[in-house]
């Protein structure tokens, strides 16, 4: 279902493919409804090796040019060669550099990691998720890092999540590649998204990561070698929790104010 006008959304992520594995298709929907999008990425410098990939990935999805805070990945040295890791980057610094984001983009809607680090509980998750709670506050109130821009409150923080009913053939396929699996309780989403008429363009997206792609453990990797039917039952739906700051019911079929 195509919805003629929908807020403008500001993806929140820790690596370079998490935006088109878990909100392609809502970011998708809201480019192809006239909103506003954009992602914020954690970790990888801009002159990394998967920096194209994710501005081939953005353009996909309408959601213009990579925003990369440039941090270590907690288990890549690659990512970013010199500098902190995210996880053990000043969490002050961190908040500061992503409210400036938020200041200068002005999003109706965040979107990020839930609380568990997603499926596996990648600890890169985890941590976006908490600076990403803390940013999304300290982006409304002036006398919070005045240096980042004038204040600016968006209206719906949204984390991307996984209920223990909506894994499905995910759990064989993480588990089959030595990764554990986490998921909330159903009663824990508050919206579910049927991403199904952008679906082919977020497949595009993740193909963009051509690197994870190619490997075998990644999602991409994983999804890349299944059947299309399969492959659909696992990313046509898009699940999320409102948080503000705890589960709050909103539409149970779109992410809205």
């Amino acid at each position: 279902m195509n919805h003629p006008s929908l807020p403008s959304l500001l993806g929140v992520f820790a690596h370079p493919d998490d935006e088109s594995l878990l909100a392609g298709g809502v970011l998708a929907q809201h480019h192809a409804a006239g909103a506003r999008t954009a992602v914020v990425t954690a970790t990888w410098e801009p002159d990394s090796r998967r920096a194209p990939e994710l501005a081939d990935a953005l353009a996909v999805l309408g959601a213009g040019a990579p925003r990369l805070l440039g941090y270590g990945d907690a288990r890549n040295a690659e990512a970013a060669p010199g500098r902190s890791r995210l996880v053990d980057a000043p969490l002050d610094e961190v908040i500061g550099r992503l409210v400036a984001h938020i200041r200068d983009f002005r999003p109706d809607i965040v979107v990020t990691h839930d609380a568990l680090g997603q499926l596996t509980g990648h600890p890169d998750h985890e941590r976006t998720h908490q600076i990403a709670l803390l940013a999304v506050e300290a982006a409304g109130l002036a006398h919070l890092h005045p240096e980042a821009g004038p204040p600016w409150q968006p209206a719906a923080l949204y984390a991307a999540t996984h209920p223990e009913s909506g894994i499905g053939p995910l759990r064989p396929l993480l588990e089959g590649v030595g990764k554990k699996v986490l998921a909330f309780p159903d009663s824990y989403v508050t919206t579910s998204v049927d991403v199904t008429p952008w679906a082919d363009v977020k497949w595009r997206a993740i193909l963009a990561h051509r690197g994870e792609v190619a490997r075998e453990r990644p999602l991409p990797g994983i999804l890349a070698r299944l059947p299309e039917d399969d492959r659909a039952q696992i990313i046509n739906t898009e699940h999320f929790t409102r948080l503000s700051p705890g589960p709050t019911k909103g539409a149970p079929d779109r992410l809205t104010v």
